[in-house]
């Protein structure tokens, strides 16, 4: 401890003085390059700025960029639209409910409580328009979401895997086992669309019949971990699909981040654009929300909420009014009586 070069010992002022005296000029060193130092990561101002493109092509960041499902389900609709012109065949018998002044009927889907079922029925319609309406100029297929490279299951896949689209119910089914065995929310499957969306315009891919199953189960792995609290880990995707291994999963999920870029942020603006998109989307392929009559219980509770948001907002109003008067008090205008003579 009675060491000179002990920590706790401090040197004198003397030494100290001496030792400034000794030291050599400033020399700046010249910069070293990352191969110099053998550090190859990439900087992050050296990033593709996301803001910087079209938003147009970039609907899962911007919330006035319209959702790419929804433009190219409108081109279909359009088509089923005009051959039931010029055939003169009646829509499908839809029974339509409207209501009343004494009946009136609401749907038990909203955008921060979204009905599963059909919510997991128009995220597989959106999957379904996106091949069925996928680019055909050859776009690049990644090896990760290969099926033939990384089947889901043992049994072999055919050698047409990728000539045939799915069907709906197909796909629907597929999104469907995973929900129910990992019991994932509803928003999960709105954000699950988000990504999938930001994945095909940020790598500049197209999902297709060889490819659909492994995007849309890593948006899910991902949705799934950004969105529950509680989240299903890698491992318990194994157990519902018997056949994948822990290591192919997390590549999957690996290199779905690296496409990404590591965005996984979801704005309410974004989130809440999709879901009305969504449903604007099942009404116009005639897969409505169930309705249901108005009961004295919901009225109540609609009532109560009513009232919650009045109280709220008209205390809020008398704040602002009394900054108002407070501040309409600093200067106050005397009239003076005119004498005319």
């Amino acid at each position: 401890m009675g060491n000179t070069t002990s920590c706790c010992v401090s040197s004198s002022p003397k030494l100290r003085r001496n030792a400034h005296s000794r030291l050599e000029p400033y020399r700046p060193e010249p910069e070293l390059s990352r191969e110099d130092t053998g550090c190859n990561l990439q900087h992050i101002s050296d990033r593709e700025n996301i803001d910087d493109l079209n938003m147009e092509y970039n609907p899962s960041d911007h919330p006035r960029a319209s959702t790419i499902f929804l433009s190219k389900s409108q081109t279909d609709v359009r088509e089923k639209r005009k051959s039931l012109y010029i055939n003169h065949h009646p829509p499908g018998q839809t029974r339509r409910k409207y209501s009343s002044c004494s009946t009136i009927f609401l749907d038990d889907s909203t955008v921060s409580q979204p009905n599963l079922k059909y919510t997991i029925k128009c995220v597989s319609l959106a999957i379904y328009y996106h091949i069925k309406k996928r680019d055909t100029d050859g776009r690049m297929l990644l090896d990760i979401f290969d099926e033939k490279l990384h089947p889901l299951s043992k049994s072999e896949v055919p050698s047409d895997y990728d000539k045939h689209d799915p069907e709906q119910k197909q796909i629907y089914r597929f999104v469907r086992t995973l929900f129910s065995a990992a019991q994932l929310t509803a928003e999960c499957a709105i954000v699950t669309l988000v990504y999938l969306e930001r994945l095909l315009t940020y790598a500049e891919i197209d999902i297709c019949p060889a490819n659909w199953k492994r995007i849309v189960l890593g948006a899910i792995l991902l949705a799934s971990k950004v969105w529950d609290d509680q989240a299903v880990w890698n491992v318990d995707y194994c157990q519902i699909l018997k056949d994948i291994t822990v290591e192919d999963m997390n590549e999957l999920e690996r290199q779905f981040l690296e496409l990404l870029q590591f965005n996984i942020n979801v704005p309410s603006s974004v989130y809440a654009k999709y879901y009305f998109d969504l449903r604007s989307l099942s009404e116009a392929n005639n897969l409505s929300f169930p309705l249901e009559p108005l009961s004295r219980e919901k009225a109540q509770k609609l009532e109560a909420i009513s009232r919650l948001c009045d109280d709220k907002y008209k205390d809020l109003r008398k704040a602002a009014k009394k900054r108002s008067v407070s501040a309409d008090n600093l200067t106050t205008v005397r009239w003076a009586p005119a004498i005319i003579s």
